[in-house]
């Protein structure tokens, strides 16, 4: 068997498990189920029940437990966002998430946002973070201020010139306030809308309405940026054409002033007992503002680029940074983990001023690099929701099911049932298994994606 674990890259005890596992009696249900979570990395395993009756009769039209399952289990996707935790949820959550983007860019009749709204005034706005040290870069002269041009996968990209000088503490109370920040913005970006229309906030609101989805990316340099669509709408929202005077000039000039107004700033107190100083946050200088227009008007940045961009980082958060993806026990596992030093530094810096603040519950989130915000996220009115996404995929399952069952529908019926956690994860020879359906899935649905593309490339649509 040692023999066969070298040739195939594996050692003696995960072939051994894989063996056993391809040779019960069970395997083809037990890959079916892996099918059917596509492969998640990480599955929660169930025991339970189900039985579905007639409402009239009484009569049970089907019954259902896990006990005739793989292991007296079912197993179900975890859902988890991350995909430096389960590449298979992850890509789920990036697909709901583009067409969510994309629903409040090009329209959805399925759930009325008319396609007018692309003749909306809508923006694409990058916010940075302040500087907080010089920091090793490829900047256009081609040569970082070290004096070496870095290649696109140097380590020292991000990482300080002079680690002792960088403002840590600021970096790590930036991250934690970002949402504050946020919310300021929104708050004044009304403002300066309502000035530049000549009407006061409250006539705003009867004529114009302002919506977003944003998403949050970590630099290199372990500080948080946010990448926004923001668009105007009629007081209804996107059913709603917006006022004559909304126009792709006037909201881009409403952002800068509202991202550069002392409003925008959120002022964190100082500690005279812990010797830190206050600090007054900010945006960076660096903000971009690009104009989304319909397509075939001529732009750059269409829907589609915008939506994948959104999409991509919806399901990234701070490892690209080498911190952990969890939350930390302790300081001592970083340099057995192989947490780099500027990282360690940010994380060291949270916990430190987790005392300092305790309501801001650095340490908590110093996994995060004192981040605590949720990834990805829209005012009420952009589109459609996450939720209304996967309840879609869950009634067209369970159509499929009463289709498969020769079930009636559900209003005549009544379902039973009776659920319990009972763990989660694999064996290692499972998690070699899955992650090969996982492969074989994502295979099949870029094939099928790049079909659908060259057909809608063919017929004029957008990109």
């Amino acid at each position: 068997m040692s023999d066969t674990a070298t040739t195939a890259g594996l050692d003696p005890a995960t072939l051994g498990d894989l063996l056993r596992v391809t040779g019960q009696p069970d395997y083809r249900r037990w890959e079916e189920q892996t099918r059917r979570t596509g492969g998640c990395a990480d599955p929660i395993h169930l025991t339970g029940w189900t039985l579905t009756k007639d409402k009239t009769t009484g009569e049970t039209l089907h019954r259902y437990t896990t006990d005739t399952e793989p292991g007296r289990r079912l197993r179900i996707a975890c859902g988890n966002r991350r995909a430096s935790r389960c590449l298979s949820c992850a890509w789920t959550y990036a697909g709901d998430t583009y067409h969510l983007i994309r629903a409040g860019l090009t329209g959805d009749d399925r759930r009325d946002i008319p396609a007018t709204v692309r003749d909306h005034p809508r923006v694409f706005a990058t916010f940075t973070a302040p500087s907080f040290g010089a920091v090793h870069n490829r900047p256009s002269t081609g040569r970082c201020r070290c004096g070496t041009a870095h290649p696109d996968d140097a380590p020292a990209l991000g990482t300080p010139l002079d680690p002792d000088r960088y403002d840590y503490a600021g970096a790590v109370l930036f991250n934690n306030h970002t949402g504050e920040l946020w919310a300021r913005f929104t708050r004044r970006l009304r403002r300066e809308i309502a000035a530049r229309a000549g009407l006061t906030q409250r006539a705003l609101t009867n004529t114009a309405r302002l919506s977003f989805g944003k998403v949050a990316e970590f630099q290199k340099r372990g500080a948080i940026h946010f990448h926004a669509v923001i668009r105007l709408d009629g007081p209804d929202g996107p059913q709603d054409p917006p006022p004559a005077w909304a126009t792709h000039q006037l909201l881009a000039d409403a952002i800068r002033a509202a991202a550069t107004h002392p409003y925008t700033t959120v002022t964190v107190p100082p500690n005279e007992e812990a010797g830190i100083g206050g600090r007054s946050l900010r945006w960076g200088t660096q903000l971009d503002i690009r104009p989304i227009r319909a397509f075939g008007a001529g732009e750059e940045l269409t829907e589609q680029a915008v939506a994948s961009y959104v999409a991509k980082y919806a399901t990234k958060a701070a490892e690209a940074t080498g911190t952990l993806d969890r939350r930390i026990g302790n300081l001592e596992v970083l340099p057995l983990l192989g947490v780099p030093d500027h990282t360690r530094r940010l994380i060291h810096a949270c916990k430190d001023l987790d005392e300092v603040y305790p309501d801001r519950r650095l340490w908590a989130w110093a996994h995060m690099l004192g981040f605590r915000g949720h990834f990805s996220t829209k005012s009420r009115r952009y589109s459609t929701t996450l939720g209304t996404l996967r309840q879609v995929r869950a009634d067209y399952r369970a159509a499929q099911q009463r289709q498969d069952l020769d079930l009636p529908e559900p209003e005549t019926v009544l379902v039973l049932a009776a659920w319990q956690y009972a763990g989660h994860g694999h064996t290692p020879g499972e998690s070699l298994l899955a992650a090969t359906i996982a492969r074989d899935l994502q295979a099949s649905r870029e094939t099928a994606r790049e079909a659908l593309q060259g057909q809608l490339d063919s017929e004029g649509e957008p990109g």
